[in-house]
């Protein structure tokens, strides 16, 4: 099989693992759904500024949880088999793909809910939408990359906690200040900047994976 078609036989078959077990997806959304009901809980109504951050740093966590047991399944006879049969970008690839369309459904997931509980305050929700979908791909990218590092560790947390931080600090820098102008009503046209540099960490991150992970495939 060529490289795309590795890939969307790899996606298939993680979709259909997760859809046997759902362990993960329904892990998420409960620490979602908890996770904002004990906000509402505490602080009953926040300015602007706190509901978006607080936002985001639900949304990184339910992103951590997600994302760090990319590459579980992936250790012992079942690496070995995939080495034989397919193609080590083509393995990433997918794990990048798939990932990054289940961040985008919990995000999804998790905006709806934070709006039901606390009242939107995004004055422009394009802009706001735009935000999610971009952090939810470079999320995606990002902890990816960096739990096939950690993979090779035994899947150590601490690693891919080390790892992620020099990258996940600025992007979650960026990603608040553009959603930040969603809320204050700024359109898209003014965040060409934020949006380019998202753009460019999403460019790297997978250009680096699909150099570095045939690497650590071979060990």
């Amino acid at each position: 099989m060529n490289l795309f078609e590795q890939v969307k036989t790899l996606i298939y078959k993680d979709v259909v693992l997760e859809w046997r077990s759902k362990y993960a997806i329904n892990s998420i959304l409960l620490y979602v759904v908890s996770t904002v009901f004990v906000c509402y809980q505490s602080f009953k109504s926040v300015d602007t500024l706190v509901w978006n951050t607080l936002f985001w740093i639900i949304l990184l966590f339910a992103a951590i949880n997600a994302m760090s047991r990319s590459f579980v399944q992936e250790t012992g006879p079942r690496q070995l088999y995939y080495y034989a049969i397919v193609s080590p970008k083509a393995i990433i690839l997918a794990k990048i793909i798939y990932n990054s369309l289940l961040m985008i459904l919990l995000s999804t997931i998790a905006f709806i809910v934070y709006n039901l509980i606390f009242k939107s305050q995004a004055e422009n929700i394009a802009v706001y939408l735009l935000s999610i979908l971009l952090g939810s791909i470079s999320f995606a990218t990002v902890f990816t990359m960096v739990a096939g590092i950690s993979a090779k560790a035994g899947n150590n947390s601490t690693i891919m906690a080390i790892l992620s931080f020099p990258v996940i600090i600025p992007l979650l820098i960026v990603l608040i200040k553009l959603s930040m102008s969603g809320v204050v009503g700024m359109t898209i046209g003014d965040n060409w900047g934020d949006i380019a540099v998202l753009l460019a960490i999403n460019i790297v991150t997978i250009a680096i994976s699909l150099l570095l992970f045939p690497y650590l495939w071979r060990d």
